[in-house]
């Protein structure tokens, strides 16, 4: 199983970033995948989740009406659209999936239960300055 994230980098506050993670050596269909990211010195944070096997997703809080996550199925890739960025954003946005297609949860679950995910990336860092 491998995940891939790109499309990082330094951006200034109110940029719009488009994060990418293309997915590999697993049924990419109805799973449970989801971003993630983790700021110097705080804990790793749920993002954005959603079922591949359809349109269903979830969010968290401090990004709901800012990001959109999304999909390509015949690209076996996630996306990330970030908006409105804050110098809060900053920090290493990791993709993550279910590779097990078993559906043990549904996809909110992840958002707060980020270990329980069996298939990570190396992560793709975002700085938002002012």
């Amino acid at each position: 199983v491998q995940l891939v994230e790109s499309g990082g980098g330094s951006v200034q506050a109110g940029g719009s970033p488009r994060l990418s993670c293309a997915a590999s050596g697993y049924t990419y269909s109805s799973n449970c995948m989801g971003w993630f990211r983790q700021a110097p010195g705080k804990e790793r944070e749920g993002v954005a989740t959603i079922y591949t096997g359809g349109t269903i997703t979830y969010y968290a809080d401090s990004v709901k009406g800012r990001f959109t996550i999304s999909q390509d199925n015949g690209k076996d890739t996630l996306y990330l659209q970030m908006n409105s960025l804050e110098p809060e954003d900053t920090a290493m946005y990791h993709c993550a999936a279910d590779s097990s297609s078993r559906l043990y949860h549904t996809c909110d679950y992840y958002l707060t239960h980020s270990t329980a995910l069996d298939a990570w990336g190396q992560g793709t860092l975002v700085t938002v300055s002012l």
